[in-house]
């Protein structure tokens, strides 16, 4: 029997209704066009966030359309984020057959599967998954920028650098494949903190510095796994967008932060330069 997880978070942090959330997509992503400079690099691996779409939708959607010119080539995405439900030791796997979204469903990847629960730290835990906005949130962009793929999903809990590291490796892949990491920045600080701190968080992922410092990022084990990795890929990082919730809604005293990375392939531009 195919087992499909459920949206947990439609209607919450963004619609449920699929004409309502589909419109609203694609009004993020054009607004994301108009504001974004063609790349001729496509990203092996990018960094967005996952909060409700009011706040961090338009920093989101300034990363996915750069996936655009290569929407019929992509046809596995690696998606990464963080665990805010339970406390686990390791990364999570799922088991089920397809993600479901206001959108449609999302076919699981599963060739990987024997070579990723080979490694010590891999857990396969459907409850893990089931109430985590961190990778859903991300689907309906993806749903409405690419032309047909499959989904890895996984959730990082208490993992080393490492340990996210040899996961992101084992699931490479080559240009069909790409790696999308989901985390929000700084939490809950007055304005000007949050810049400050953000700042500095920022400029660390673009010297893939790593590991980053307690609270920077709500992914940040996700985010430190990808900068270990990407110096043996030599990933090369480009800042697309950074804001925050203040910037959004206006209350400036408790905010949240937001960035859109990019990361290209030296190999990859290399060749096409």
């Amino acid at each position: 029997m195919k087992t499909v997880r459920q949206p947990a978070v439609a209607g919450h942090f963004y619609p449920a209704l699929p004409a309502v959330l589909g419109r609203g997509v694609d009004i993020l992503l054009a607004r994301a066009r108009a504001a974004t400079e063609p790349r001729p690099w496509p990203p092996k691996a990018l960094i967005v966030p996952h909060a409700g779409y009011v706040y961090s939708g338009p920093t989101a959607a300034r990363g996915f359309v750069l996936l655009d010119h290569v929407r019929d080539e992509l046809r596995r995405v690696v998606l990464i984020g963080p665990a805010h439900h339970f406390g686990f030791a390791g990364v999570a796997l799922s088991s089920a057959a397809a993600f479901a979204t206001p959108l449609g469903e999302v076919a699981l990847d599963h060739t990987l599967d024997s070579r990723l629960r080979g490694l010590p730290q891999v857990v396969d835990a459907d409850r893990y998954h089931a109430p985590e906005h961190s990778l859903e949130v991300q689907l309906p962009f993806l749903q409405r920028v690419l032309s047909s793929f499959t989904l890895l999903p996984i959730v990082v809990g208490d993992a080393t650098p490492q340990e996210v590291a040899a996961v992101v490796e084992a699931c490479w892949g080559g240009p069909e494949t790409v790696v999308v990491v989901s985390s929000d920045l700084s939490h809950y600080l007055p304005y000007d903190l949050a810049e400050a701190r953000d700042r500095d968080t920022v400029q660390r992922i673009l010297d893939l510095r790593w590991p980053l410092p307690d609270h920077a990022a709500c992914g940040g084990r996700a985010i430190d796994g990808l900068l270990l990795a990407g110096g043996t890929h030599h990933l090369l990082p480009a800042l697309v967008d950074r804001r925050n919730s203040g910037d959004a809604a206006g209350d400036r005293e408790r905010v949240v932060g937001y960035a859109a990375v990019s990361f290209t392939e030296t190999a990859t531009r290399e060749g096409q330069e």
